[in-house]
């Protein structure tokens, strides 16, 4: 898709009026670990910025048999909550006020649940999207998480710290890069580097997912026996993303990575009948991968 068209539809989406939607809001217990899903509001996107290019015939059939547009897309924004009596922990810190009217959302929800920017012990990021990251700054761009320990994979960090990325990015994405580095110099004082297979936290497992961005990590949370992943945008969507895991996706910066990882965890996820909560998955993100005949599928956990 040409620059100029993508920027024109993205800004078409994001002048939309403020469409409300109610949040869900998912918790499970893992031994003595909670397990919140928290809402920072959703995303409003065009459809061309995840399925330019794909197959009409077969996209249009997926799309109607899970009630979704082809023109907009409205994504849920779930943030995970860790609470263990010893720590608070998020696993990424949200849009802040910044990025899109319809996103930011995630300090209100906390208040909800009774806790403070000041509460939360550590953050540690999936990635440094923009609604993954930006929300580390308040309104009057001072860091908000003023008690925390921000963790992130060294790749990432090293990628959108990188002065030429804002040049190969990307024009559709270069105020990303631009608002990503403004926001890791903000926490850079406060920040431990983590990477695939290290136990970040107790209990915690980094997983390497990259292709959505070129660092992206996935959490193996884990109890005992019991466990759930933090998927963040390893998994896009509930519809495509499980159906057609193989097709390239608009929304990752590397497409064909972005794809073998996908389908490589929706399998481990399947066979494993672990527990999953993706960032952008409806229903407060919170289910678990159903390996169908030959695709999968999402199923929500029930409430």
């Amino acid at each position: 898709m040409q620059r100029r068209t993508l920027l024109k539809r993205v800004g078409a989406a994001m002048m939309t009026p403020l469409i409300s939607m109610t949040q869900a809001r998912a918790e499970i217990k893992l031994g003595e670990i909670t397990i919140t899903s928290v809402s920072d509001g959703n995303l409003i996107l065009p459809g061309d910025f995840a399925f330019f290019g794909l197959p009409e015939n077969e996209l249009s059939e997926i799309l109607g048999k899970h009630g979704v547009s082809r023109d907009q897309l409205l994504p849920p924004c779930n943030v995970t909550l860790l609470q263990d009596g010893i720590r608070t922990v998020l696993f990424d810190a949200g849009a802040g006020s910044s990025f899109m009217e319809s996103a930011g959302q995630l300090i209100d929800t906390l208040d909800e649940l009774g806790l403070t920017a000041e509460d939360i012990t550590h953050v540690v990021f999936t990635h440094a999207h923009p609604d993954h990251l930006w929300g580390v700054l308040d309104d009057f761009d001072d860091l908000l998480f003023t008690e925390a320990e921000f963790m992130i994979g060294q790749t990432e960090w090293d990628y959108w710290k990188d002065p030429t990325t804002v040049d190969t990015i990307g024009d559709a994405r270069a105020s990303f890069a631009v608002g990503a580095q403004r926001r890791l110099e903000a926490i850079e004082d406060r920040v431990t580097f983590i990477k695939d297979g290290q136990e970040v936290l107790p209990g915690v497992m980094a997983q390497a997912s990259f292709g959505h961005t070129p660092g992206h990590l996935s959490f193996e949370i884990r109890s005992g026996s019991d466990a759930l992943m933090v998927v963040g945008d390893a998994i896009g969507n509930a519809h495509v993303a499980f159906e057609r895991p193989d097709w390239p996706s608009g929304a990752d910066q590397d497409k064909e990575l972005g794809a073998t990882t996908r389908q490589a965890l929706l399998d481990k996820l399947a066979l494993e009948n672990t527990r999953i909560l993706g960032f952008h998955l409806p229903g407060g993100g919170l289910g678990r991968v159903e390996r169908t005949q030959d695709a999968y599928r999402f199923i929500q956990e029930e409430k």
